[in-house]
């Protein structure tokens, strides 16, 4: 599946822009993030639509059973309503779909990345009341309920199955083939969390060349959270060399060697080449 059709370039500009100050408002709202991302994915998804799936998000959590009591009981609730009742869980194809990674497509189709799966039931539990978060394991995202020292920990990819410590060793070791580092457990930063979807993004583009739009509008989107790889820059840049803008590949190459050469001089000098060989495709 090829995926839908980045926004016409003045829809483009104003998503970029609110997504930018979301991320840097005092208190980042992950859903509305995750739905500017589809924005610049989705060029039908209008601001009445997004509201639409913020709207089924409060939906959704009306369904909850209120106040069920300790972690374990939220988390088996949201097992209950989303994976069960509804049907929110993954399987190997959605790995192949863009819509995988955009929240109002997994909304709808009840599909989705093990992290998209996890936003919709932090989500979901957040406005419920539940003491919800996500847990970034390596290679399969996952959600927390309560504090570490009573940690449950549930899969929205395989419905909401809650995971005992084996459990997530497992998915760990066949994730990455290295043991668990307790660390992980830890909830996740809700912008790590939009870092992370754009790079499964990123990721989906990087195996289909011919979507190079896709690629550029994530890495100019993660370019815009406050924290983030400075190599996003010379990855941007490459980019924009690959669809023919040479001339503003060429100047970010250059200040990205100027942030490199700092630390690495001989790197610099070979990124400034890159430059020069982009200018030289204009001859």
């Amino acid at each position: 599946m090829q995926g839908p059709r980045p926004p016409e370039p003045e829809r483009a500009a104003e998503v970029r822009r609110r997504f930018g100050d979301q991320a840097r408002s005092e208190r980042p709202d992950l859903a509305a993030l995750c739905l500017l991302v589809g924005a610049a994915a989705d060029g039908t998804l209008d601001d009445a639509r997004i509201d639409a799936a913020q709207i089924e998000l409060d939906r959704l959590a009306g369904q909850l059973p209120f106040a069920p009591g300790g972690p374990r009981a939220w988390a088996l609730a949201l097992a209950e309503v989303l994976g069960g009742r509804l049907g929110f869980h993954g399987t190997g194809a959605d790995y192949e779909r863009l819509d995988s990674s955009l929240l109002h497509e997994v909304l709808r189709r009840r599909r989705g990345l093990p992290i998209l799966l996890s936003v919709v039931w932090m989500e979901v539990a957040r406005r419920a009341g539940a003491p919800v978060y996500g847990v970034a394991l390596p290679g399969h995202f996952v959600v927390g309920f309560g504090p570490r020292e009573h940690q449950v920990l549930a899969d929205p990819f395989d419905g909401g199955r809650l995971l005992t410590g084996a459990d997530a060793e497992l998915l760990v070791a066949g994730a990455t083939g290295a043991a668990l580092d307790p660390s992980v457990l830890a909830p996740a930063d809700p912008l790590d969390v939009v870092l992370r979807v754009l790079n499964n993004v990123r990721a989906w583009a990087a195996a289909r060349p011919e979507r190079t739009d896709v690629a550029l509008w994530a890495v100019e989107l993660s370019l815009l959270l406050p924290s983030h790889p400075a190599r996003l820059r010379y990855d941007r840049a490459q980019l924009l060399v690959q669809r023919g803008d040479f001339l503003s590949g060429a100047a970010e190459l250059d200040a990205y060697a100027e942030v490199v050469s700092g630390v690495d001089e001989t790197a610099a000098e070979q990124v400034r080449g890159q430059a020069r060989a982009a200018r030289s495709l204009l001859n």
